[in-house]
């Protein structure tokens, strides 16, 4: 995710990194030299390169622009859901930290071992997430906090966090099977546990559920054409500043729909999916720090604009 003071004037027109033209700078540059084509060949052959009538372009437009629009808050509805589900499961693994102290309560059964492997769970769990959402990050931080006994079950895990999530519900009722926590407690923290395993499927559910193909498909192809087919309805009625008019509507039309894309996928590795190791990161310097810790990992910071 792109982190970065608010620009002014002049930088809202110099700015590259984060800025959707860098993936979209063939197609527009594209648009550009075949405008220009077309109203050199026009002009210099108006009988073999004909204008078309541009009234159908401006209806046509309109229509592209309002599915264009839908498409665009379809994605950022999925971008802002993961990031609230993420923001919910900070939430419930710091009241999950709060919770543990129960286990050191009472002293004729006080376990701070059990307080820890939870706490230690529950970091492995999130950072276990983020490699299950984003395949590839995090993968070593996790493994490197699951417990010995754990780590061959961990290893052929095909649902790493489920698994890890299992493993916080048996120390939970190991814990009152010992007589350290109550029943309520016991309900208190199992609920807790099952609001970690629903931000896990609802992230998994926004991962595996992309906007439907044929939609994004034809949206595809749609503004495609129209960019391609512009410049014919414009260079009777605008001459050479066709190829500007065709290029800034270009940029807007394939800026729109790429960055609809990279929302499509909150928890890619494009420069506007969500910062989801740093936010694992925040909850593990939390958790650590509930403890007592001291020794903790750095924030995290964006580097060159960019936190992921």
């Amino acid at each position: 995710m792109i982190v970065r003071p608010k620009p002014n004037l002049l930088q809202l027109f110099l700015i590259v990194r984060g800025s959707i033209i860098v993936r979209i700078f063939p197609q527009v540059l594209a648009v550009f030299l075949l405008s220009t084509l077309v109203v050199w060949a026009h002009k210099d052959r108006p009988d073999l390169v004909q204008a078309l009538n541009g009234a159908p372009f401006s209806l046509l437009g309109i229509a592209l622009s309002v599915f264009l629009g839908f498409r665009a808050n379809a994605c950022y509805d999925r971008w802002w859901e993961a990031r609230k589900q993420w923001g919910a499961l900070i939430t419930v693994a710091r009241t999950l930290s709060r919770q543990t102290a129960m286990l050191e309560s009472r002293q004729d059964v006080a376990d701070p071992v059990t307080r820890r492997r939870i706490t230690d769970l529950v970091i492995a769990f999130c950072h276990a997430l983020v490699s299950h959402l984003r395949p590839g990050d995090a993968t070593a931080t996790a493994a490197n906090l699951i417990p010995d006994d754990l780590s061959e079950i961990y290893a052929r895990s095909r649902n790493k966090p489920d698994m890890l999530l299992r493993e916080i519900s048996g120390a939970v009722v190991s814990a009152h099977g010992k007589g350290q926590i109550s029943d309520i407690q016991l309900q208190m923290l199992d609920a807790t546990v099952q609001q970690m395993g629903a931000s896990q499927a609802s992230c998994e559910r926004i991962r595996q559920t992309p906007v439907p193909f044929g939609y994004s498909l034809l949206l595809h192809r749609t503004a495609h054409l129209f960019c391609l087919l512009l410049p014919f309805g414009f260079t009777d009625l605008l001459g050479w500043a066709t190829p500007f008019t065709s290029t800034l509507i270009a940029y807007t039309f394939f800026g729109l729909d790429a960055l609809s894309d990279e929302l499509e996928d909150p928890f890619g590795t494009g420069l506007n999916a969500l910062p989801i190791n740093a936010l694992a990161t925040t909850i593990e310097i939390n958790l650590r720090e509930a403890m007592g810790e001291t020794d903790l990992p750095a924030d995290p910071r964006p580097v060159d604009y960019v936190l992921m």
